[in-house]
């Protein structure tokens, strides 16, 4: 794990203010980070609808950089107010930041996998381990490794399901002119809204 537990509790208490400062208009407070903030890595920031269960119910943005082009700080900032304002859905209001559990993860850098023939990569990933990319020209598409989890899918069904979050079809990934890239990641998030900070585990 190259992350801490208090680099976690911290890197959601970023997220958190810098979510509430973009939704509500004002200069976001400092924080003073240790030397591994100032490093580049990649990071998500996932919001999600405090009580709700069902994962496609429960999520209400999620926005992140998995190549590592910023330092932490500034991928856990950009990704907290992108978040906010997911494409997916309505920009995020005010008066819903006291119900939005903050969740972060922080990325690997995102490597190829080498297989000899496409069938093969299912082979290849950890389900509730390894996040993936799937690119076939300008089409992309990516998946935290929480999804496999959250929504019960065997490795056949992430890959196609990244392929269609891609724009892709279904079975894309097949195709050799599709790359696949996988990383991992180490998951930070909230108790309840504004509350304890955990370390998450998908097993």
């Amino acid at each position: 794990m190259r992350y801490t537990d208090p680099d976690g509790v911290l890197a959601v208490q970023i997220a958190r203010e810098a979510l509430e400062a973009f939704v509500e208009g004002r200069r976001m407070r400092s924080f003073v980070v240790p030397k591994v903030f100032e490093e580049k890595a990649g990071a998500f920031v996932t919001l999600n609808r405090h009580g709700v269960e069902e994962p496609y119910e429960k999520l209400r943005g999620c926005i992140g950089y998995p190549e590592p082009f910023f330092p932490l700080l500034k991928s856990v900032v950009k990704s907290a107010e992108g978040a906010a304002e997911d494409p997916r859905f309505p920009p995020l209001r005010p008066e819903e930041l006291p119900e939005i559990v903050v969740e972060v993860s922080l990325l690997t850098p995102p490597e190829p996998i080498e297989v000899k023939k496409q069938r093969d990569l299912p082979k290849e990933i950890r389900l509730g381990v390894d996040g993936i990319v799937v690119a076939q020209g300008p089409s992309r598409g990516l998946f935290l490794p929480q999804v496999a989890t959250e929504h019960h899918m065997d490795a056949e069904t992430y890959l196609s399901e990244c392929c269609v979050k891609a724009g892709l079809m279904p079975d894309a990934w097949l195709d050799e002119a599709t790359r696949v890239k996988r990383f991992q990641s180490e998951i930070f998030e909230e108790v309840e809204p504004r509350g304890a900070i955990v370390r998450r585990t998908l097993a």
